[in-house]
This record gives C-alpha cells, structure tokens and sequence, in this order.
C-alpha cells in the first residue's frame, strides 16, 4: 500500500489509494488525517505542562488549568485555562484641551485575570460539515431555551469543507470520508483560535467509522493535535444506552449500507445488538436537513420498532449526518435532540 506522511510526521495510506478503507475490517492507522495539499495550517495545543504560559495579548500569567473525571466516560476531563492572561488594555489618565487623542494612558490592573464576558463558565468548540445547517441552530436553541440554566456557556462552530457532498452510494459516502479527513486539521486548527476548552465533534458518521477502535483513534488524533477532550455521538450513544440498560436497538439514519454497517459494527463492540437499522439512503449531505420528521415516524411505524428492541436510536435525522455530543452532555447522556430523544425505550419491552 502506498503511504504519505501525515500532519503529525506519521506514515498513513496515500489519498490516491485506489481501495478506500471501507471500516468493516478496520485496523488502526488505516485512515488518512494528512492535510490537503495547500492547506496546511498551524497546530494550536492547549497547555496543561507549564505553570506560567503566554496568552495571546503577550501577557505572561498564570496557567490554572483543571481537570475532574467524567461521571460517564471515566475519562480525565482536562479544562485549559483561557482566562487568567486577559484582558490587556489602557485607560486614558490625561487630556489636553483641544485634542482629541490621550495625552497620556494607564494599563487596567487584571490580577489573575477576567473570563469571557459571555462563556464565563464554559467555552466549547464545535465541528461541523461546511453543509450542515442544523447543529448549530440545536445548540443555540438549548440555551436560548434554558436560558438561566446555560448562562456563560457558549459553543462556536466550525465548518468542514464539504466539496464532495454526494452520497448517493457507498462509494460517494466513502469518498465523502475520505475528503472529510484531509479538511479535519485545518478547520480544528481555526476553531482553536477561539480558545475552546472542549471539542464536540458534531458529525456522527466519522465516529462510528472502523466501530470502537475507530472511534478511539479519531478522539486521539483530535486530542493529540489540540490537547483537549473530544466528545463524539457514537460514545454519547454509549454513555445513553448504558443509562438505559439498553441492550437490543432499532436505528434510523440517513446513511447508505455502507454507514450501517460502520454503525451496527460499534454497536456490537460495545456489547449492544442492532435489531434492526433503517438507513433512509439521502443523496446528498444537504439532503439530510430536508427530511421530514414524517419519514422518521413512517420508517419507526413501519417496523423499525421491533418487539425484540428495547430502545430506539434515532440517529441523524434532523440535518446532520450523526448527532452532536457535547462535553457535559457525553457525561450525562446525549439527549439534546429536536422532539425525539437521543434513546427512547420501546414502551413494554423488557
């Protein structure tokens, strides 16, 4: 197989490879994360070494980072310090009748450092497909909707370039994949920018992809590149079935067989059996937003939701390809979704 060094100096299949890494017999290292040629960008890394860093007005000040353990994931959940650094600025001590600049100013005296006047309390980083039009509206509705509980939280988007948003088959979705991966670095390199203190990958599909060792690679890769915890809807999925007891699903997305056969594979890894998985087959990543939710109850009324099932997955459905898992929520069950919860228990089932 042919290979080409990727953004971390690693070696990985070349983007030319004329067999694309289906995911069903998947190894680590099979995907390629190597940034598109011409658009390579500077890695920014969190720091959680140091005790004292630079913040990006010059200012050299304390580094008080944090960490807990998620509730959930059991994982060490590290939160950077974005503060402690900021702001700089003056204020004018002297005027001089007739003109209209400071004739003298004085730096603001900022201790250990002020938050975000708006995300005081969190500040996450959100990725998204460039044709995606529905994440973002979901998670502004969350606070904007609970506005008192989500004050000082704030979620920034991030757009992938979709240039390739066909897909109408297997292959097109494969080679959405493909194209997906060489735009990843660039576009986390620009949300991080705005000092996000956790990243929430809002597209399931890549998430599923190569089942548990897939996913566990992706959340690497992202983490290595910025330093920070990664959130994704297949672990969210698993932290809401674990709530559940949920060990028998029926699912609903928009993928083609090859996407559900990426999604029955994670959940078969992490001891979950898919009844039954309903792909709806959209011909286009734009086409997603357009589904009706008429079409989901069609599909979950027409047998989806199996008497063998004891919770139903619905995974896209509502304009994205996958469900968007945020920090807190991966911690508490991923269950911000439009009408339809995230797992809903079959009624009756045992």
């Amino acid at each position: 197989m042919a290979e080409a060094p990727g953004g971390d100096g690693r070696k990985r299949p070349a983007p030319d490879d004329p067999a694309p890494v289906d995911g069903l017999a998947y190894e680590k290292g099979q995907r390629d994360f190597s940034v598109k040629e011409g658009a390579q960008t500077k890695a920014i890394k969190m720091d959680f070494v140091n005790e004292r860093k630079e913040y990006t007005n010059g200012v050299v000040a304390r580094n008080a980072w944090r960490s807990h353990k998620g509730p959930l994931s059991g994982e060490t959940v590290r939160i950077p310090d974005v503060d402690s650094g900021y702001p700089k600025g003056v204020f004018p001590s002297k005027w001089e009748e007739g003109k209209a600049m400071p004739a003298s100013v004085e730096a603001f005296e900022i201790g250990d450092g002020f938050p975000d006047v708006n995300e005081h309390k969190m500040k996450f980083g959100v990725i998204i497909p460039s044709t995606n039009t529905t994440v973002e509206y979901d998670f502004w509705s969350m606070i904007m909707q609970n506005r008192e509980v989500c004050k000082g939280i704030g979620f920034h988007m991030s757009g992938i370039l979709i240039d390739s948003p066909k897909l109408a088959t297997d292959e097109d979705m494969l080679h959405f994949l493909t194209m997906f991966r060489r735009q990843l670095f660039t576009t986390v390199d620009r949300l991080m920018t705005a000092e996000p203190q956790y990243i929430i990958m809002g597209m399931s599909l890549e998430t599923f992809f190569g089942g548990w060792v897939g996913n566990q690679e992706f959340k690497a890769e992202l983490t290595e590149r910025t330093g920070l915890n990664i959130a994704t809807g297949a672990e969210a999925c698993k932290a809401s079935l674990e709530k559940f007891n949920a060990k028998k699903i029926s699912v609903i997305t928009p993928y083609q067989d090859i996407g559900d056969k990426n999604v029955i594979k994670f959940f078969s890894e992490i001891g979950v059996e898919v009844v039954r998985i309903a792909g709806l087959k959209c011909g286009s990543a734009t086409d997603i937003a357009h589904v009706p939710e008429s079409w989901c109850e069609k599909v979950i009324r027409g047998g989806l939701s199996h008497r063998r099932h004891s919770a139903v997955r619905d995974e896209p459905v509502h304009g994205r390809i996958g469900r968007p898992a945020g920090a807190r929520a991966q911690d508490s069950g991923d269950r911000h979704q439009r009408r339809l919860p995230l797992v809903r228990p079959a009624r009756g089932r045992a």
